[in-house]
């Protein structure tokens, strides 16, 4: 048993990671909170699969650790250990599983075999800590991917003993994604049809790798502390509410944050001009207003620093509240407004947008792709940030918007709640926009009630500063894990 004073060493598996792999907010965490972990003194490290995508500079000095043969069912695939760097000064902290049949492929996700793919990754993650020498107090697993690992964890590796005390945290980053396959996949990932029962994986007839992890984990997390209370909700829970209520004690609302010195717009080479918390001045030429300006000369829109631009940067879909920011589009171009937005998604609202950027191309700017430079001239240029969400577990949109002086105008749910709070005009308090219910109409009041703070420049001013001077770094929430490692070894 470990000793109650020691630091914990954790090993954190996730499918994805910046800046070896990324397609969402995951790869952002999974990036970000290892790194600010061992600033605070602790051992953590990071393990992922090693896709074909993963960039050769990334690749340049990989260390090949070792491999090990993993069974699935009858089937055995071996996996190589390699050991990488983000930058050549850093020490050695991640390590990529490497297997060209299940990750030598395109993208991350999707494949029909998706099932095996990842009880792989999970069970030579596990494995892997023989070969890397760093066995672990707990093993960090992260969304529907890595769920199974908490089963093999509990029920296989526990007999063996160098995994006799390593327990294992499950974090939640989008209870909407499941991984819910066929019963038929259970003999050829090594789990028996004794786990296709309601308290253990079955699921509504399936399997559900999501409900593995809730069920096996020995501590749950998920990415702030309304969606910790919302997903326990029928609304919320897709399915799970019930369980989740069961494991309500041991489920954790741990807000996510964002690296500060990534994301610093005083020195981001990504944007046009840099610029400081007291640089965001509305009207003057500032840093502020010469990336507005650069970015409509860019995006061929009328050059104006009069004109409130807002910014949509997300994917296209239904839960991100494109299906009211629809009912709203047509009152919204009676205002004296510019639109940029970035992402792609739904075939339906990639093509509103072209559509309405084809129609209106002095008020909207649609760039139907996936390019980060673009979004953080996006963050930088623009004075007001929609985030309409149906539900957002956390949200990172937000956080990186107010840090570039870019006011969030959101609905309350999820982090967005926890995060963004109203601008009140008599105390001045406040750092953004909030509306309560999912209507068209109540986007269209928070969109009003931030145009007329806009227009008044010193009460303007004052909201971006207080939206600039918020901290969402990562140090506080790292305590808060290192608080969370600390309860489950002890217990």
């Amino acid at each position: 048993m470990p000793k109650k004073n020691k630091k914990p060493k954790i090993l954190f598996v996730a499918s994805e990671a910046a800046p070896y792999a990324k397609s969402g907010g995951l790869a952002d965490v999974a990036g970000s909170l290892p790194r600010e972990l061992r600033k605070l003194g602790i051992d953590a490290r990071l393990i992922l699969p090693k896709y074909r995508t993963v960039k050769e500079i990334f690749l340049k000095d990989a260390r090949r650790i070792g491999s090990t043969d993993i069974s699935l069912g009858w089937r055995r695939q071996s996996a190589s250990i390699l050991g990488v760097k983000a930058n050549p000064d850093d020490e050695e902290f991640t390590y990529l599983i490497e297997n060209d049949y299940f990750f030598g492929r395109d993208g991350f996700y999707g494949y029909d075999d998706d099932f095996d793919r990842f009880a792989f990754f999970v069970k030579a993650a596990i494995e892997s800590v023989m070969l890397i020498g760093f066995v672990p107090d707990i093993i960090h697993f992260n969304d529907w991917q890595t769920g199974l690992g908490c089963v093999y964890l509990k029920d296989i590796y526990h007999r063996f003993l160098a995994y006799e005390n390593v327990k294992s945290l499950f974090t939640i980053h989008n209870l909407q994604y499941q991984g819910i396959f066929g019963r038929e996949i259970l003999n050829g990932i090594d789990i028996n049809d004794g786990y296709f029962t309601a308290d253990k994986l079955e699921f509504f007839g399936k399997v559900s790798f999501m409900k593995a992890g809730l069920t096996y984990a020995d501590a749950i997390s998920t990415v702030s502390e309304t969606y910790a209370h919302e997903i326990r909700t029928p609304r919320f829970g897709y399915r799970l509410d019930g369980m989740l209520r069961s494991r309500a004690g041991t489920l954790h609302g741990i807000l996510n944050g964002i690296d500060y010195n990534e994301n610093d717009p005083y020195k981001d080479k990504r944007i046009f001009a840099h610029f400081s918390a007291n640089d965001f001045a509305v009207g003057d030429f500032s840093g502020k207003a010469k990336n507005k300006i650069r970015l409509q000369k860019m995006l061929n829109l009328p050059i104006r620093d009069d004109v409130p631009m807002m910014a949509i940067i997300s994917r296209l879909v239904d839960q991100k509240g494109l299906d009211i920011f629809a009912g709203a589009i047509g009152e919204l171009l009676q205002r004296d407004i510019q639109l940029v937005v970035l992402g792609t998604g739904d075939y339906n609202y990639e093509n509103m947008f072209k559509d309405l950027a084809w129609r209106h191309p002095d008020k909207i700017s649609a760039n139907i792709c996936f390019n980060e430079d673009l979004a953080y001239k996006i963050y930088a240029a623009s004075d007001m940030f929609l985030m309409p969400s149906l539900f957002e577990p956390c949200g990172l949109g937000q956080i990186i918007a107010m840090r570039y002086g870019s006011v969030p105008i959101v609905r309350k749910t999820g982090g967005l709640g926890d995060t963004v709070s109203h601008y009140d005009r008599e105390t001045q308090k406040g750092n953004g926009f909030v509306f309560d219910h999912y209507m068209t109409s109540s986007l269209i009041w928070g969109i009003d009630e931030a145009l007329s703070v806009y227009h008044d420049k010193e009460e303007w001013n004052k909201v971006v500063q207080n939206a600039a001077a918020q901290d969402f770094s990562w140090k506080a929430s790292a305590k808060k894990y290192i608080e969370l490692y600390s309860s489950i070894i002890s217990n």
